[in-house]
C-alpha cells in the first residue's frame, strides 16, 4: 500500500492559517501558547491537558473555507479535504502535528494514550487527522477500531471523506466500512476511494445485504450498487435487472450505471436497452453523486421522527 507523508511544516501552516482566521484573537493566542509548549515538551502532560482543554478556548466555530483553500488542502495530502471541521478540531489536529515525532515509539505512545481515555469530540479529531500524522502505516488498527464505534460522529470522521482508510485498510475491514455505512444510511459517495478499493468479496457482501432487505420487505439503498457493478456476473445480474424492472427511477438509474461500469456482456446488452439512461450517462447528466445526493434528499424527506 502506498504510504502518503505529509509535510508537516507546510501542513501546519495552512491548518494554522484557516483557525486564525476562524477564531478569536484570545482563542489564536491560547492555541499559540499550547502549542510552543508542546513541541518543547519532555513528556506528554502538556499535550493531554491541551488536548482536553481545547473547546474551552477555542470554541466549535466551523472554518470558513474558500475553493482555494480545498485545492490547497488537496496539494498538501490526496484526498484531504476539511470541509466541516471545527475550530476545536482543527486546534487538536494541530497538537498532534506539533509533538515532537522523531522517536517513533514515545509518538506512538502519546497517541495511544490519547485515544485510549477520548471522549467523543476528541475521538473525531484524532480520526479525522489519520491521513496527516506521522508513521501513517501503523494506524491501520486504530481506524478499523473507529468502523466499530457507535458513535456515530466517530464513525462518520473515519468512514466519511477522510482519505485514510481507502490508503491502509486491509480488504476486509475496507469492506466492513463499506457495509457499516450502507447499513447506518451514511452516504457511500462521501467515502474516499470506493470506486478504487471497489472488490469481488464486496459485490458479493452487498449483493447479500440487498437480499436480506428485499426478503424482509424493506428498501435498499441505489448507492449500494457502486461497488458491485464493475464485478458483475451471472448471478448479480439478476439483481440488476430487478432494479431495471423497480417503479422508482433512481433505481434504475443505478442499475443504468452498475452496467456501464461493467465489461459483462449481459450488462451492456441490458444497458444497451435503456437508451434514455444510457445517453445520460454518457452525457455526465447521471453518476454515481448524483444518486447519492438523491437518494440522500429521498431519504431526509421520508423521515418522520419520534414523539418526544
Amino acid at each position: 500500500m502506498t504510504v502518503y507523508q505529509v509535510d508537516l511544516e507546510k501542513t501546519q501552516a495552512f491548518l494554522f492559517g484557516l483557525f486564525k482566521r476562524t477564531a478569536s484573537e484570545q482563542a489564536v493566542g491560547w492555541l499559540e501558547d499550547k502549542l510552543q509548549q508542546i513541541r518543547a515538551a519532555a513528556s506528554g502532560k502538556d499535550l493531554y491537558l491541551a488536548f482536553s482543554a481545547a473547546p474551552r478556548f477555542t470554541g466549535k466555530i466551523t472554518l470558513a473555507l474558500q475553493a482555494a483553500d480545498l485545492e490547497r488542502a488537496e496539494i498538501l495530502r490526496t484526498g484531504f479535504n476539511p470541509s466541516g471541521w471545527t475550530t476545536d478540531q482543527t486546534a487538536r489536529t494541530l497538537m498532534l502535528l506539533a509533538t515532537p515525532h522523531q522517536d517513533r515509539e514515545a509518538y506512538l505512545n502519546r497517541l495511544d494514550q490519547l485515544f485510549s481515555t477520548a471522549e467523543m469530540g476528541e475521538l473525531v479529531a484524532l480520526y479525522g487527522s489519520l491521513p496527516l500524522l506521522p508513521y501513517p502505516e501503523a494506524h491501520r488498527g486504530r481506524a478499523a477500531e473507529g468502523i466499530r464505534s457507535n458513535m456515530g460522529n466517530v464513525f462518520d470522521a473515519i468512514a466519511l471523506g477522510n482519505p485514510y482508510p481507502a490508503g491502509y485498510l486491509e480488504e476486509g475491514a475496507w469492506n466492513q466500512l463499506v457495509l457499516k455505512t450502507v447499513f447506518v444510511g451514511k452516504p457511500l459517495y462521501k467515502i474516499y476511494g470506493l470506486e478504487k478499493r471497489s472488490n469481488p468479496t464486496l459485490a458479493r457482501i452487498l449483493s447479500d445485504y440487498a437480499h436480506e432487505r428485499w426478503a424482509a420487505g424493506r428498501p435498499v439503498t441505489p448507492e449500494l450498487w457502486q461497488p458491485v457493478g464493475p464485478f458483475l456476473n451471472k448471478g448479480l445480474i439478476q439483481d440488476i435487472k430487478k432494479l431495471f424492472a423497480h417503479p422508482d427511477r433512481i433505481q434504475q438509474e443505478a442499475a443504468a450505471l452498475a452496467c456501464a461500469q461493467s465489461s459483462f456482456l449481459e450488462a451492456r446488452q441490458l444497458l444497451e436497452e435503456h437508451p434514455v439512461l444510457k445517453n445520460e450517462i454518457e452525457t455526465g447528466k447521471l453518476n454515481w453523486k448524483n444518486i447519492g445526493i438523491k437518494s440522500l434528499t429521498q431519504t431526509n424527506k421520508t423521515f418522520i421522527p419520534h414523539d418526544t
